[in-house]
């Protein structure tokens, strides 16, 4: 039997992050987070363009395995090595907003916001996940349906690069090699700082877990279990996370929570029809221990996958930062 290789630096995944910039025709008033604002006009466009049946659900159609609307959007419960039965397993992409509080876009100036794909069927696909963009846009956003044109999508190198793949005047997606590295972590680095820019909710049954609450073991298991459940249901390569070895570290890890602080916001719920308020814990969170080789390329991924809960509309971002060591 053929044991799956562990994930290792400078290894390759078909992965990438998308800008997306599109300019506002009237002004455009944005909630506190827009991140389920946006996943639920793209579902819907998405939806509008693929449905074939007319269903009001999809579990029923006959078409539910080949159609990409499901596969993208509400990818079907799956069997996984992790044994953990899903109503509904983890989507292959993560919307990422405009950053939180972003104030009303001007008319005539532009929203900008982010989309991470995850897999080459899901990566396949972009030109219809454009076009449903675009579609959701031109209908507008928010109770005032404020219409905005897409004008360019731009792929993320890991170092900030942006380069066109679609603008508005051409409407082709360009060629490019839409793979994410893992970076080699530093030689000596001990350091690691998550700076979290939008709510992480790390929950314990079914409780979120404030500020004081977290813990290394928390965050870095909750790691391991997306990149792994990612790995092997979209990047179709089995990975079993070493949770031994995170154990292990688990008491030489040092950690300081003290710049992390809760934040709430609200949503409305249609599928239950109320406001719904949801939060988690932004700020720094450094953590310090003898080495991170086992755990980097989980934590690495993290950066594009995000984790807790509600990743899909962005929630649980955050950049590392490491800090060299010169012993």
């Amino acid at each position: 039997m053929n044991i799956p290789a562990p994930l290792q630096p400078r290894d390759e995944l078909p992965i990438a992050r998308y800008r997306f910039v599109a300019r506002a025709h009237r002004s455009l008033p944005l909630p506190e987070y827009a991140g389920s604002l946006l996943r639920g006009v793209f579902g819907a466009a998405l939806r509008q363009i693929t449905c074939l049946t007319g269903q009001k659900t999809c579990p029923n159609c006959p078409l539910y395995v080949r159609c990409p609307y499901p596969a993208i959007f509400e990818t079907p419960p799956q069997a996984t090595s992790l044994r953990q039965q899903f109503s509904q397993a983890p989507c292959p992409y993560v919307i990422e907003p405009p950053p939180l509080d972003t104030p009303a876009i001007p008319a005539g100036q532009t929203l900008e916001f982010h989309m991470v794909l995850i897999g080459t069927e899901t990566l396949r696909q972009l030109p219809l996940i454009i076009r449903a963009w675009r579609i959701a846009l031109e209908h507008g956003l928010g109770s005032r349906r404020a219409p905005l044109q897409l004008e360019r999508v731009q792929w993320c190198r890991p170092h900030q690069q942006f380069h066109d793949v679609w603008t508005h005047a051409s409407n082709q997606v360009a060629p490019h090699p839409a793979m994410l590295p893992i970076h080699t972590l530093p030689q000596g680095c001990r350091t690691l700082r998550l700076h979290i820019t939008t709510p992480l909710r790390l929950q314990r049954q079914g409780t979120p877990l404030r500020p004081h609450e977290l813990s290394a073991r928390a965050l870095l298991l909750a790691a391991l279990r997306r990149a792994s459940l990612m790995l092997e249901l979209h990047l179709h390569r089995p990975a079993p996370p070493d949770a031994t070895s995170v154990l292990s570290l688990l008491p030489h890890i040092e950690e300081d929570r003290t710049a992390l602080h809760w934040r709430d916001w609200s949503r409305y719920s249609s599928r239950q029809k109320q406001e719904m308020t949801l939060g988690g814990a932004i700020g720094a969170w450094t953590l310090h221990a003898p080495a991170w080789d086992d755990i980097w390329p989980w934590l690495w991924l993290g950066q594009w996958l995000h984790l807790g809960k509600n990743a899909t509309m962005g929630m649980g971002a955050y950049r590392l930062e490491m800090e060299p060591c010169f012993e």
